[in-house]
């Protein structure tokens, strides 16, 4: 196996093949760069995740209650989750991930924030397909304790509110699904959402049949393998 690529790990899944791989550019440096792909599609980089880390900056920002439980729905490398446990108020936060080799990687510390989650006491991984999750309004996303509601609800799974990774997501962006959605949500509670590209403004209006405050937030960051800017959106919706 060449210094500069390595495949981690590759599993069959219901949704695809799935695999992790490391490999350098020489062109950017001597340092790893950590990816994933399922199917044909690249899921995330290792090299830039800005917008997944704004995710949670720009969702945990848009409420002043002094202790948060959250859910991240998507696992992934594990900047969401880790951006969000910056923040000293979040006192739980349960990551919904559907893929059993995702949770497999951090728990073998396969992967750079592996270590740092799993031993961050106030962090779990849920095995479990969060779109099911959010439509059964009888209970809630954590297992343990499954009357519990949240503060704010972070997802970064398809890559935008039309081009899912699986088509049964598809319910979940409908006025239903995030009616569904929303009943998992503490009053005043948030829902933040990372999508692909720049802000749809039917999406923001489809938000604001649901919650009360909507806003979306345009992300634009530099990508060293294009040699330009790519660009992301987190909408947010609140609930009074």
């Amino acid at each position: 196996m060449s210094l500069n690529y390595e495949e981690l790990d590759f599993q069959k899944t219901p949704i695809g093949d799935l695999m992790l791989r490391r490999r350098k550019m020489l062109q950017l440096g001597d340092f790893d760069i950590f990816e994933v792909k399922l199917g044909e599609d690249f899921l995330m980089t290792s090299l830039f995740h800005e917008s997944e880390s704004q995710l949670s900056y720009i969702g945990l920002a848009q409420t002043d209650k002094k202790e948060l439980d959250v859910i991240v729905g998507g696992l992934g490398l594990g900047y969401t989750a880790s951006a969000a446990l910056e923040d000293p108020r979040v006192k739980s936060l349960v990551v919904v991930e559907y893929l059993p080799p995702v949770i497999r990687w951090h728990n073998e510390f396969l992967v750079p924030l592996g270590q740092s989650l799993t031993e961050d006491p106030r962090c779990r991984f849920v095995q479990a397909d969060f779109f099911a999750c959010s439509k059964d309004v009888t209970k809630g996303f954590d297992p343990v304790y499954p009357s519990k509601k949240h503060d704010v609800i972070l997802l970064d799974i398809d890559h935008t509110p039309t081009n899912h990774l699986n088509q049964t997501n598809k319910h979940f962006y409908t006025e239903q699904g995030l009616k569904e959605l929303s009943s998992h949500l503490n009053p005043g509670g948030v829902f933040a959402l990372w999508s692909d590209g720049s802000p749809e403004e039917y999406f923001t209006d489809h938000l604001s049949k649901i919650f009360d405050q909507v806003k979306s937030h345009h992300i634009e960051f530099e990508n060293p393998i294009t040699c330009g800017m790519s660009e992301g959106t987190v909408y947010v919706g609140v609930r009074k």
